[in-house]
């Protein structure tokens, strides 16, 4: 839905649209919140989502309000106090090397906090809010981005989740990366951020998937940093695996093309769009 709400062909993409947004109104749940899938009775990750695309259509704002509502009291598990007395006694040893004291958001509520979905909370945040939240949200805000900071890979980029499992560095991936950085924009001059874009950058004329390749491009883009032609790379991703027919890629392609999009902020530096 944002990929059509941002195309030249506006027209021919309102009835699809107006079908999308009566589709998302049906599913949100009494609580506010957006489930996986239709008829599954919890809300998750995805909330962040239908608020974001609704917000940017213009459209249904006391349900986007539920949804944010929603949001603020989803903490993830790991942080309360039975599992941080459980951390403190037990006499294994650390699989993991991170602070449970910093939280996001969880793929599923009440579980653990993950880049993805915490990432899409601080996205949505920042385009309701700008830099001025309520109290609240700025605490929920604070810890995820510090979470986030926390999680990062050791040479830049972030992964699913962890930067250190068994003592190994974990290897960074495009995704996560770029939904972190698009998360941390207003922190693009710290170091954390040039060293994940200088990792993005290197990996991105080298990405063999075309979603991976869209939100590459779309990331630096955003960041100012120098990208090369997007479109030629699709067409020879396109002769190669045809993937028209993956809908989520097909997306990431879109809002990477399209030159209008208006959810995320856009540097001015380093040859970026204005």
């Amino acid at each position: 839905m944002l990929a059509l709400a941002g195309g030249e062909e506006r027209l021919e993409a309102e009835s699809a649209t107006m079908r999308g947004i009566r589709w998302l109104l049906a599913v949100q749940l009494p609580d506010g919140s957006w489930p996986a899938y239709p008829g599954q009775d919890e809300g998750c990750w995805v909330t962040s989502l239908a608020c974001l695309t609704l917000h940017q259509l213009g459209v249904a704002p006391e349900a986007v309000t539920k949804g944010i509502d929603w949001l603020g009291d989803a903490w993830p598990g790991e942080g309360r106090l039975w599992q941080r007395i459980l951390r403190r006694l037990s006499s294994r040893p650390a699989v993991t090397r991170q602070n449970h004291s910093l939280r996001g958001w969880s793929w599923t509520r009440g579980t653990s906090s993950w880049v993805e979905p915490t990432a899409c909370a601080l996205i949505l945040l920042h385009n309701i809010f700008g830099p001025t939240l309520p109290r609240r949200l700025a605490k929920r805000r604070r810890l995820a981005e510090a979470m986030l900071y926390d999680r990062m890979c050791p040479n830049g980029g972030w992964n699913s989740g962890n930067p250190f499992v068994y003592g190994v560095a974990g290897e960074p991936l495009v995704g996560p990366t770029v939904w972190a950085l698009l998360a941390l924009q207003r922190h693009q001059e710290r170091a954390e951020n040039q060293r994940s874009l200088d990792w993005l950058a290197s990996v991105s004329e080298r990405t063999p998937g075309p979603s991976s390749l869209a939100l590459a491009h779309l990331c630096l883009e955003t960041y100012g940093r120098p990208t090369q032609e997007l479109e030629p790379a699709l067409r020879r991703l396109y002769a190669t695996n045809e993937f028209l027919q993956n809908i989520p890629a097909l997306a990431h392609a879109a809002l990477a093309l399209d030159p209008t999009r208006t959810w995320l902020q856009v540097s001015t530096k380093g040859g970026g769009r204005s």
